[in-house]
C-alpha cells in the first residue's frame, strides 16, 4: 500500500526495492520467461483480432451493465441464489458480515479475490469477530505476513522460499525445510483442516453470465473449488465489470486470460457455478449462496467517455509482467492494492488521488502495457490523463508549468536553446559532451554524460543548404523535433542527403517546434494541446506525400496523440487527422517506400546491434525495417538480448526518477556490450542521448548512431 506523502518519500521507497537483489533477480527472470511463454501460448492465433473482439464485447457489456445486472439477478435468484448490490466497498463488506452473522458463521475460508482486497474485506470481517483464512498459497503467505499482494496473479512473487520457510517455521512452531515441495505440503496440511471447519467460503468471480445467472472461476489451485463447495455458505464478491451477456463472451476472454497472465493455454481449473446445490454440511442439505455485485465507482468509469475502457480489464496482470519499472521495484511500490499500469489508474478512482499522485508519475510511457493488454486499453494515455487531473486539482509543479509556458512560445523556446549554446562554453568538451553537470543537477544524474547544444541548429543549416530536386518521386515534409534540430542536427542532415539522392523533394516548415510530448509526460495537457495546434498550423498536410521524422517518439506522438489532443476542436481535429495520416518514421520510409538496395552501400561487414525505441516497435508497430536497413548497409546485424525493452530514457522521466533510469540503462548497455558489436544503432535521438551518454560514462568504445547516419556513412 502507498504510504508516501510526496514524491521525495516515494523515491526513498523505490530505493529500498532497488536494493533488494532477490526481488530484482526474481522479476528479471520472470519477465524474460513470461515473454517467451506468452509468445508460445499465442502461437498461430490472431491475437490482435481476438483482443479487438474482447474490447468490443466488454464495451457493449459496460454500456448495458444495468440491464445485464437485472438479468443476472433474475436468473441467479430463480436458481436459488441470493443476489445483493453494493454501491461501495464498505457496503459490500457490511453485506457479507451480515450474511455471516445471520447464518451463524464463525470461520471463513477465502480463495484469491482482488475485489476483496480492494474493499479490505478481511479487515472488516476480522473486526466483526470472524476468523478469516486465505487458502490460495500466495495469498495465505502474505496474509500471515500482514502484506498486500505484489501481483494480481502471483501475490507473493516478491518472497523467496527462505522467507517463506522462516514464516512457516514461526506459524507452525516447527523448523521447516525450505524446499518448495515441502513448503507446499506444509501449507496443504495447515489449510485442509480450515476447509473442514469453515462455515462460509468466499470467492471472487472472473465472469458473471447474465443469460444463466452463472459465475465462472479461473484458477491454478484447487482451493477455489474447495472454498465454493465444502462450507455450507458460499459468497462470491464481484464487480459490475464482470457482467457479460453470454457464456460465449466469457469463453472468448478465457482464450486470452491464462495466456496473457502466465503464458498458459488454460489454467488448471475453470469452474462454473449455476444455482444452489446440495450440501451435506448444511442442516437442510442445501447450500446457501450469495452473490455480492459491487459498483464502488465502476459505473462512473463506465459512463466516462475516456475511462470507460477500463471496464475491459480482465485482471490478468500482464501490464505488470512487461512493465520495466515494475520489474525494478515490484508491486508494492508500483501500486496501492491493484498493481501495474491498471493499478496506477484504479488507485485514483477506487482509493483517491492521495494514494495515486506519486504512482502516476512513475510511468515511463514505453507502451509495453498497452501492447499486451487483453482488453486493448490505452493504459499510458489514461495514466497521463490522471496525472493531469491531479495537477489541475492540486496545482502544477513549477518546473512543468514553466516548461509548458516555454514550449507554447516557439520563439522563446528556440531563443533559450540558442542562448544555451553560448552558456555551455565553459563546460563543453570537444567530443560533444558537457564536462560536468550544472549545479542544478544532483549526483544522481551523473550516470550518463549529456550532450552539448549544436553550434548550428538544423533549421539554420537548412536555410543555407536546402537541396533542389528537379523531378521528384515524392514530396515530403521533415519534422525534426527539438533534439534533432538543436542537439543532433547531423542526423537530419544525413536524411536530407539520402533523400536527395533518391529524388525526394523536401520541405522544412520553420514554424515547427517541439512535438510537445515532454509536457504531456509531465501532465501539462493544455500546453501539450497548444503545442500540437502550433505544429499543425506550420504544416500543409495536403501538399506532401509523407511527413517524415527521424524521432520515433515524435512520430508516435504526432500520429496517435495529436488527433486525440484536439478532439474538441473540430477545425484542428480534421487537420490533425490529415496530418497524422501522412506521418511516417525514417526507417519505414527508406525501407518500405524508397526500397533502398544493398548495391547502394559498401559496409565492411562489421558487427552492429540495434536498440528498438519503445515508440517505434510498440507505438508504430515497426520491427523489421531498421534491422533490414542495417543488413542492407553492409553491416552484420547481431541481435541484442531484450532489444525491444526500454532503455530508461522516457524524456522527463529520467530527470524525475534518475535511480530507475540509470538501472534500466545499465541493463541495456550490459546486453549491448555482450553482443560484441562495435556500433549500436537506433531510431530515436532521445535513446541516442541516453545510450551514448551511458557508454561515455562507462568509457566504452561502442559507437551509437542513428540509422540515417549509418546509411549515409556506408553509401558508395
Amino acid at each position: 500500500m502507498q504510504k508516501a506523502h510526496n514524491l521525495k518519500e516515494y523515491r526513498e521507497e523505490l530505493r529500498e526495492s532497488l536494493d533488494n537483489d532477490f526481488l530484482r533477480t526474481t522479476l528479471d527472470n520472470f519477465a524474460v520467461a513470461y515473454r517467451a511463454g506468452r509468445a508460445n501460448a499465442f502461437k498461430g492465433m490472431d491475437v490482435k483480432g481476438l483482443i479487438g473482439e474482447i474490447a468490443d464485447s466488454k464495451d457493449a457489456a459496460g454500456a448495458n451493465f444495468r440491464a445485464l445486472y437485472n438479468e443476472f439477478k433474475e436468473k441467479a435468484e430463480a436458481a436459488g441464489v441470493h443476489v445483493h448490490f453494493a454501491k461501495d466497498g464498505d457496503e459490500a463488506n457490511r453485506i457479507i458480515a451480515r450474511i455471516a452473522k445471520e447464518a451463524d458463521c464463525k470461520k471463513i475460508v477465502k480463495s484469491k479475490s482482488m475485489t476483496a482486497e480492494e474493499t479490505l474485506l478481511n479487515h472488516d470481517l476480522e473486526d466483526a469477530g470472524l476468523e478469516v483464512t486465505e487458502t490460495d498459497l500466495g495469498e495465505w503467505i502474505i496474509q500471515l505476513r500482514h502484506e498486500g499482494p505484489s501481483h494480481m496473479v502471483m501475490p507473493a512473487i516478491h518472497l523467496s522460499r527462505f522467507q517463506v520457510g522462516d514464516l512457516f517455521t514461526e506459524v507452525t512452531g516447527k523448523e521447516q525445510d525450505t524446499e518448495i515441495e515441502k513448503l507446499v505440503k506444509v501449507a496443504r496440511r495447515e489449510l485442509r483442516r480450515k476447509y473442514v471447519e469453515a462455515d462460509m467460503g468466499i470467492t471472487g468471480a472472473n465472469f458473471a453470465i447474465a443469460e444463466t445467472g452463472s459465475i465462472g472461476l479461473v484458477t491454478n489451485e484447487g482451493n477455489a473449488r474447495l472454498v465454493s463447495t465444502l462450507p455450507r455458505v458460499h459468497v462470491a464478491l464481484m464487480g459490475i465489470d464482470k457482467l457479460l451477456p453470454t457464456l460465449h463472451d466469457a469463453l472468448r476472454i478465457l482464450k486470452v486470460l491464462p495466456r496473457n497472465a502466465t503464458g498458459q493455454q488454460i489454467t488448471s481449473y475453470v469452474t462454473w457455478i449455476t444455482g444452489a446445490n446440495e450440501c451435506l454440511a448444511a442442516e437442510d442439505g442445501n447450500k446457501e449462496i450469495h452473490y455480492v455485485v459491487l459498483d464502488n465507482g465502476r459505473s462512473e468509469l463506465i459512463d466516462d467517455p475516456l475511462f470507460s475502457q477500463i471496464n475491459r480489464c480482465v485482471r490478468c496482470g500482464a501490464c505488470a509482467n512487461v512493465c520495466p519499472v515494475y520489474r525494478l521495484v515490484g508491486g508494492h511500490k508500483m501500486g496501492h492494492i491493484y498493481i501495474g499500469a491498471i493499478g496506477l489508474i484504479l488507485t485514483y478512482f477506487f482509493h483517491g488521488k492521495e494514494k495515486a499522485k506519486n504512482l502516476v508519475q512513475n510511468c515511463i510511457n514505453c507502451e509495453a502495457c498497452k501492447d499486451v493488454c487483453a482488453g486493448g486499453i490505452d493504459l499510458p494515455r489514461l495514466i497521463k490523463e490522471i496525472h493531469a487531473r491531479i495537477q489541475e486539482e492540486d496545482g502544477h509543479p513549477l518546473p512543468s508549468f514553466l516548461l509548458g509556458k516555454v514550449l507554447k512560445n516557439r520563439k522563446l523556446f528556440h531563443t533559450l536553446l540558442r542562448t544555451a549554446k553560448w552558456g555551455q562554453k565553459p563546460v563543453a568538451e570537444k567530443d560533444g559532451f558537457i564536462r560536468h553537470l550544472p549545479m542544478i543537477f544532483s549526483k544522481e544524474h551523473s550516470f550518463r554524460a549529456l550532450p552539448t547544444i549544436a553550434e548550428v541548429p538544423f533549421r539554420d543549416w537548412w536555410q543555407e543548404n536546402r537541396p533542389h530536386v528537379d523531378k521528384p518521386k515524392y514530396r515530403v515534409a521533415l519534422f525534426s523535433g527539438c533534439v534533432q534540430d538543436f542537439v543532433y542536427p547531423e542526423q537530419m542532415q544525413a536524411a536530407v542527403e539520402l533523400f536527395k539522392e533518391h529524388d525526394v523533394s523536401m520541405e522544412y516548415p520553420l514554424e515547427q517546434s517541439c512535438c510537445g510530448l515532454p509536457v504531456q509526460m509531465m501532465g501539462e495537457m493544455k500546453a501539450s494541446r497548444d503545442v500540437a495546434a502550433q505544429n499543425l498550423r506550420a504544416f500543409e498536410p495536403e501538399a506532401y506525400d509523407y511527413i517524415i521524422t527521424l524521432c520515433a517518439s515524435c512520430a508516435a506522438h504526432l500520429k496517435h496523440n495529436y488527433p486525440k489532443l484536439l478532439m474538441d476542436k473540430p477545425g484542428l481535429k480534421l487537420r490533425a487527422d490529415q496530418f497524422s495520416d501522412k506521418i511516417i518514421d525514417f526507417s519505414s520510409f527508406v525501407h518500405d517506400v524508397l526500397g533502398v538496395k544493398k548495391g547502394e552501400f559498401s559496409g565492411d561487414g562489421s558487427k552492429a546491434t540495434y536498440h528498438a525505441p519503445c515508440h517505434l516497435c510498440r507505438g508504430l508497430d515497426v520491427h523489421d525495417a531498421p534491422r533490414k536497413l542495417i543488413e542492407t548497409s553492409g553491416m552484420e546485424y547481431v541481435e541484442c538480448a531484450e532489444e525491444e525493452v526500454c532503455c530508461g530514457f522516457g524524456g522527463t522521466f529520467s530527470m524525475k526518477f534518475p535511480e530507475l533510469s540509470s538501472e534500466l540503462l545499465r541493463k541495456k548497455l550490459d546486453n549491448v556490450e555482450q553482443t560484441g558489436a562495435g556500433v549500436l544503432l537506433t531510431d530515436c535521438p532521445g535513446c541516442i542521448m541516453q545510450l551514448r551518454g551511458g557508454l561515455k560514462r562507462r568509457g566504452s568504445g561502442v559507437q551509437v548512431r542513428h540509422v540515417a547516419e549509418l546509411l549515409v556513412g556506408n553509401k558508395k
